[in-house]
């Protein structure tokens, strides 16, 4: 890997991708991070982003997630993509304990309906046990179904809204949120001016199958800054800083 801009330009060791992903101190900060081809998909054929994906990809979206306090996703997103359980890794725990961070993010799911995969060994397996977030017109049935695998926060309101969502996670003292999509989901956050940062990575593919749609055009879409460029085999990894921030 390579950077581009944003700093000494040369080479990138993976002990030094710290330095280009920092978090700041004593703030709540959203992290934003989503791969799409030059065609503008979020998947490729297997509906999936991991066949768009590469391994310089996986490694800074590992870096990216590092010292996080929650990984917040979409239901969609859980039934695609199936996320691995979070555990505490050995060789993260000195950071993290000098964070002031605990052993492991937990995962946080919005989900509407409850219709997720329970029987994933996430819910079993995570050093945390998930916490699925939800609206006051889920079904009851579904609901106490759900509590039987995670921790299920129950809002007011028909829909759930990602910034009450965020404030939930803010009121527990965790600030350092990645939001790894859907994009629809990215989309409600930087609509409300809650997306702190957005790490894009593009791929070097045209795959034909369908471009990214995040929600209704704004009036007054946020801006971002483009803070830097890392480029492996053809792949770009931009991360850009609202300029609100």
């Amino acid at each position: 890997m390579q950077i581009l801009m944003g700093g000494n330009p040369g080479e990138v060791a993976r002990e030094d991708l710290g330095e280009l992903y920092p978090w700041p101190v004593g703030q709540r900060w959203v992290r934003g991070m989503m791969v799409t081809t030059l065609d503008g998909a979020a998947h490729g054929s297997d509906n999936a982003s991991g066949s768009i994906s590469s391994t310089a990809d996986k490694v800074i979206f590992n870096e990216a997630r590092r010292l996080a306090d929650a990984i917040l996703i979409g239901a969609n997103t859980m039934r695609v993509e199936r996320y691995r359980p979070l555990k505490a890794k050995p060789e993260q725990q000195a950071a993290r304990a000098a964070a002031g961070l605990r052993p492991a993010p937990v995962v946080v799911m919005i989900s509407g309906r409850l219709d997720l995969p329970w029987d994933e060994p996430i819910f079993r397996e995570s050093e945390f046990v998930p916490i699925v977030v939800t609206s006051e017109t889920a079904a009851p049935d579904a609901v106490e179904r759900a509590r039987e695998h995670c921790e299920v926060v129950v809002l007011p309101g028909h829909k759930v809204d990602p910034g009450a969502v965020l404030d939930v996670l803010t009121d527990r003292g965790w600030n350092r949120i990645v939001c790894e999509g859907g994009p629809n989901l990215l989309g409600e956050i930087a609509a409300q001016g809650l997306l702190d940062e957005a790490d894009i990575s593009i791929a070097p593919l045209i795959v034909a199958g369908g471009q990214v749609v995040t929600g209704s055009g704004l009036d007054n879409p946020d801006r971002y800054r483009l803070a830097h460029v890392i480029e492996h085999e053809g792949f770009l990894f931009n991360r850009y800083i609202s300029i609100s921030d």
